[in-house]
């Protein structure tokens, strides 16, 4: 399945200015911080890095599903799938983005 390439669009904007590498995989894209993905899209969902210890409240956050790889049947946890109606207004869209940008810069270069 093609990713969304509107929303591409939208998250180049929003990290212009960032160290930040657009990177094809997995029938998506992901944005990459020194090496380490914070957000990206599968489809016409936003992936969001947020690590293990949010990741149980940020799932009963509105719009937010489980991350699953196709075909894995379990989740990835510390991950996050946002739908689209979640990432509809630009502010939405940014405060998604800053949550996987700020986790990706805790990590350690790649």
């Amino acid at each position: 399945m093609a990713y969304d390439l509107k929303l591409a669009e939208r998250i180049r904007a929003e990290v212009q200015g960032l160290p930040i590498i657009e990177k094809k995989m997995f029938g998506g894209v992901g944005y990459m911080l020194h090496g380490n993905m914070a957000v990206g899209i599968l489809g016409d969902d936003l992936i969001v890095r947020v690590g293990v210890d949010d990741y149980e409240s940020m799932l009963k956050r509105t719009h937010v599903k489980i991350f699953t790889m196709k075909g894995s049947p379990k989740p990835m946890k510390g991950w996050l799938m946002v739908e689209p109606s979640g990432t509809k207004s630009a502010k939405g869209l940014a405060q998604w983005v800053k949550l996987g940008v700020e986790f990706a810069a805790t990590l350690s270069p790649k």
